[in-house]
């Protein structure tokens, strides 16, 4: 399988390495990066290595995924965007998903817009996916924003099944 990455101009947006471990790990175990990610729990180490594991697993079986995001300035990894099928919501499905989480630390600086930005061009345009969904808990205002500044429009609210939280499905679509 090809190793797609996608540039910003100050992000790379590419496939996983074993070197995202240990920075991966360490933004999940963060209560406030994790408060709106299903029951808000954190995640351990292992669990953050199982969760890679699985995203480069959907690249190889689907041809997209979630890419590791690093800033291109200094190699740092920041996060994480890109593109996953939102199984656990059944009522949207067929669909695909755009989602990103990204280090605390990094907030504020437009990174997650940036790179959902990109991942949400090579859905549409490289993939050619006819639409894709945005779903976040209704208390992450900030996760709202970004979609509606992605050209996202409200689709319904409804209880995430996983967790019992109230989530927003937004949608987008080539027009």
């Amino acid at each position: 399988m090809s190793q797609p990455s996608l540039n910003t101009g100050r992000l790379l947006l590419r496939r996983w390495r074993e070197a995202d471990v240990e920075p991966f790990a360490e933004m999940c175990s963060d209560p406030e990066v994790m408060q709106y990610i299903g029951s808000g729990a954190t995640r351990s180490y292992a669990q953050a290595q199982t969760s890679i594991q699985a995203y480069e697993r959907e690249w190889d079986q689907k041809g997209f995924g979630m890419f590791a995001v690093e800033r291109l300035e200094d190699g740092r990894f920041l996060g994480f965007a890109g593109l996953t099928v939102p199984s656990f919501l059944p009522e949207v499905m067929p669909t695909v998903e755009i989602g990103w989480r990204f280090a605390r630390q990094t907030w504020g600086n437009g990174y997650a817009g940036e790179a959902a930005q990109v991942a949400l061009d090579f859905g549409l345009q490289t993939l050619g996916l006819p639409e894709i969904v945005g779903i976040y808990q209704t208390e992450n205002r900030a996760s709202g924003k970004i979609m509606e500044r992605l050209g996202m429009r409200f689709d319904r609210e409804v209880i995430d099944p996983t967790c019992g939280r109230l989530i927003r499905v937004y949608r987008t679509c080539l027009k």
